[in-house]
């Protein structure tokens, strides 16, 4: 009798492996978020502002040199192993911002984080995957997943608000974001989850031949490529010219930004119900790509005499377009591909190194040759427009 209560409450506490992964997905998401968005105006207060993003840059090549062998990592420790370790050096690098490092120290701590962040993306991907899912559910299950790191993303703000609280303290947020990694890792420490570690990998030379016949998974990689290269720009430079250019206090940006962020909670989900049974993907990612370049440049009009609301609407929109983007790639793309087929997801997920790479790299390049953030966004607008749009073309709907 004793056994069975024992048996029957162990099944009452477990959790569903989505459900871990969704909260794991929210506190791993939440350490990244509360720094994104400092990374700049704090690297400013050492280097030339057109130069910030090249310590992502550098970040992003350590991904690119190392993102080739998880796969291999992640048979050999296990991926729930492995996420536990990589979360944990990342604590310890915000630790260490924290503490107020001389330059070198952080640039090279903060290339760290930005280098090993994706690897958990990569690895949560794997173990969700491996819990399971009917086809025609992938897109509500893995929306569902996004928003609940998206909701990480809204309140990241709010809290660089609260902490900051006027100053450039920016030590404090580095603190906070450590800290939430902690949840992070306590949850995987004690929570077994199904695992599929990836077999039989090829290499990743010819995982990349292999799509050369494969033009509706070329063009959906292709598309969060793009969706990447904004996710590198817009974080970066956006509150770099909002705060450090035009002057406008965190009081102000945190609750804007907060605001600017729902879209990623609100139309998400929905998104990928829609996708699932009545539009498909194409059509949503033909307008989210177009919402997004427009209003990414339509901010190279953006004053300090420009209204408050104004500005609101315009930022808004660019989330809207990505998160309606963001959606359909991650629905689309994962139903197109099977849990052990670990080195096609590791080509999607490397997506986002080679544009933490590329944006931060042209857009440094671009703003030194011609110092003028109006050419800037006009130009970054009209590129995520035109290459969104087009990566779209081989794209085949279910439906």
């Amino acid at each position: 009798m004793h056994k069975c209560n024992s048996e029957r409450n162990a099944r009452i506490h477990k959790m569903h492996p989505r459900r871990v992964l969704s909260i794991g997905n929210f506190f791993s998401s939440m350490h990244f978020f509360l720094i994104v968005y400092v990374i700049g105006p704090y690297l400013a207060t050492f280097l030339p502002a057109n130069q910030t993003g090249l310590v992502v840059a550098a970040g992003a090549v350590g991904t690119l040199i190392a993102f080739p062998f998880m796969p291999r990592i992640a048979e050999r420790y296990g991926i729930r192993k492995s996420a536990i370790v990589i979360a944990s050096v990342i604590a310890v690098a915000l630790l260490l911002l924290a503490g107020q490092p001389p330059f070198w120290l952080a640039a090279f701590c903060l290339a760290l984080v930005c280098a090993t962040t994706p690897f958990i993306q990569y690895l949560l991907d794997l173990l969700l995957e491996a819990t399971g899912a009917a086809h025609g559910e992938i897109g509500r299950i893995r929306t569902l997943y996004i928003t609940a790191g998206n909701t990480a993303l809204i309140l990241a703000p709010l809290l660089i608000s609260l902490f900051l609280d006027g100053t450039n303290e920016y030590w404090r947020v580095f603190l906070v974001a450590s800290l939430s990694l902690a949840p992070f890792i306590t949850l995987f420490l004690f929570e077994n989850l199904p695992e599929q570690p990836p077999r039989h990998h090829a290499r990743l030379v010819e995982s990349c031949l292999c799509l050369i016949n494969k033009a509706d998974i070329r063009a959906v990689i292709t598309g969060n490529g793009v969706l990447q290269f904004f996710y590198h720009l817009a974080p970066l430079y956006i509150p770099l010219y909002l705060h450090s250019v035009l002057g406008m206090p965190w009081s102000q940006l945190g609750w804007m930004f907060a605001v600017m962020l729902l879209p990623f909670v609100l139309v998400e989900y929905p998104a990928g119900y829609i996708a699932d049974k009545w539009l498909g993907e194409k059509e949503l990612l033909i307008a989210g790509f177009a919402i997004t370049g427009v209003s990414f440049a339509l901010l190279a009009f953006v004053t300090p005499a420009t209204s408050m609301w104004l500005l609101l609407a315009i930022l808004v929109a660019t989330r809207v377009g990505s998160a309606l983007v963001e959606a359909m790639v991650e629905g689309h793309f994962f139903k197109r591909v099977s849990p052990d087929d670990a080195n096609t997801i590791t080509l999607y997920r490397m997506t986002r190194p080679v544009a933490a790479l590329v944006a931060p790299v042209s857009a440094s390049i671009l703003l030194v040759l011609t110092g003028s953030y109006v050419v800037f966004f006009v130009a970054m607008g009209v590129l995520i427009l035109i290459a969104g749009v087009g990566s779209t073309y081989f794209i085949i709907d279910d439906l």
